[in-house]
């Protein structure tokens, strides 16, 4: 019983200890997915906390809701991937500064030997000839930083849309499932079907994963398809209460030579996920 209570006092004096670390230096970011699904915080976030002894309190979700997060106050520090939404942020004064810190791209992802796509001229021909085929394509439906980057691309398709700039002829063939990245490449894999997707978080599921992953790049390297990523602390103007100071560690790690340096190492069986994309300022 004595061993049983030294041990539980223990604890509870170990616990009572972490606030030091986790009370006083914690920041809440909250972030798109495609940064978690990629893998790329479980190693970027490690190496800011050893470096500066601040940790890193993480909500992932689509952009948009990121965005609402900041606008609300819920969140110290933004590291998302909409340029018009951020920019926007900034301007409207939530946010005090956009930093640039990285950029990958999107690809178009589909079944093996699909011919569509890969011969098209443009992503925006690529899109409109799934969409005249009826083939199934899986949209995030999010508000994410890919949903909004979708929406662009029908656009630029020249197809009939409705006035959430999807598809107006949708029905049987578009799939509009409200769910982040992984779950939309999930689901297009059993409709063996077409989905957006950033380069990371496709490239953790096709080679990351214990199961298998059969759909491929089925069209990559168009312009519209560039992916910059930033970060943005919260205005303590806006708010008061947010830990400005911490955030803006954070972000100045970020574009730091360290903070770009362990975003240019991150590899997957080879295949980089990101680019360092610190601009100086």
């Amino acid at each position: 019983m004595k061993k049983r209570l030294f041990g539980c006092f223990a604890l509870a004096a170990f616990l009572f200890t972490l606030p030091a670390f986790a009370t006083e230096k914690v920041i809440t970011m909250s972030t798109t997915t495609s940064t978690q699904a990629s893998g790329l915080l479980d190693v970027l976030l490690p190496e800011f906390t050893k470096d500066t002894g601040i940790a890193v309190r993480v909500m992932a979700k689509g952009t948009g809701a990121a965005l609402k997060d900041g606008m609300d106050g819920n969140a110290d520090i933004l590291f998302v991937h909409d340029l018009k939404r951020e920019k926007k942020f900034v301007e409207e004064g939530y946010g005090t500064k956009r930093y640039a810190v990285m950029y990958n791209d999107f690809i178009l992802v589909g079944p093996k030997g699909d011919t569509i796509c890969k011969n098209a001229a443009s992503i925006a021909e690529a899109m409109k000839a799934i969409a005249e085929s009826r083939l199934p394509f899986v949209s995030r439906g999010d508000d994410s930083g890919t949903h909004a980057r979708e929406k662009e691309l029908w656009m630029a398709s020249g197809l009939a849309l409705n006035a959430s700039h999807e598809p107006e002829k949708g029905g049987g063939w578009y799939f509009s499932i409200g769910q982040g990245m992984g779950e939309a490449l999930v689901f297009a894999q059993e409709k063996n079907g077409y989905v957006l997707s950033d380069r990371g978080t496709y490239l953790q599921y096709k080679y990351g994963r214990k199961d298998g992953y059969t759909l491929e790049i089925v069209y990559e390297g168009d312009e519209l398809l560039k992916n910059p990523y930033g970060v943005i602390p919260v205005n303590p103007q806006k708010h008061s209460h947010v830990r400005f100071d911490l955030a803006d560690t954070f972000a100045r790690w970020l574009v730091s030579e360290r903070g770009q340096q362990v975003i240019g190492a991150y590899q997957l069986h080879g295949n980089p996920l990101f680019f360092p994309d610190a601009r100086k300022e």
